[in-house]
């Protein structure tokens, strides 16, 4: 789908619910926060992104743990779980989409090939929802595939929750 009509349907729906949505990104470098900020209008729905590509930007900045990057990697459920409240730790936002993963065309490994790529998706006060992809394709490919996702995503975690109270 096309990331432009995507971003606009994200505002409509944070917008209609009153909610602000922030991001932590690693693989995709900050295009989610760039084709959230495409959309005119945004800043009354989208507070800030952080980009976190190194493993000491995710703790630095998002307060993933030493343990969980040791344990786990980056490319992993629990990392873009503790992206997503890190996020929202240090946010004024309400909605957090995180994602982690390895673009290509090297990095990938037998457990995490090229193409992995972790997203999670986080309402203030609730669980987080994680979701492991593989996408195929080119650098690019897999960066665009995982924005759409990241996007799709944040789409369905507000269609399930009430609008905030006036």
């Amino acid at each position: 789908m096309n990331l432009s009509k995507l971003s606009r349907q994200v505002g409509e729906r944070l917008r209609g619910q009153g909610l602000l949505l922030t991001t932590a990104e690693s693989c995709t470098g900050g295009w989610i926060a760039k084709c959230i900020t495409d959309v005119p209008g945004s800043s009354s729905w989208f507070d800030r992104g952080f980009v976190t590509y190194s493993n000491a930007a995710k703790m630095e900045m998002l307060g993933v743990r030493a343990e969980t990057l040791g344990r786990f990697g980056a490319v992993s459920e629990a990392t873009v779980r503790e992206m997503a409240a890190g996020a929202l730790a240090r946010s004024r936002a309400r909605v957090a989409v995180a994602v982690s993963g390895i673009a290509g065309p090297s990095g990938g490994t037998p457990d995490k090939p090229v193409g992995s790529v972790w997203l999670a998706w986080q309402m203030k006060g609730q669980a987080p929802v994680a979701r492991w992809y593989h996408f195929d394709g080119d650098r690019e490919a897999v960066r665009r595939q995982a924005v759409t996702a990241a996007l799709q995503g944040i789409i369905g975690i507000c269609d399930r929750v009430s609008p905030a109270p006036d």
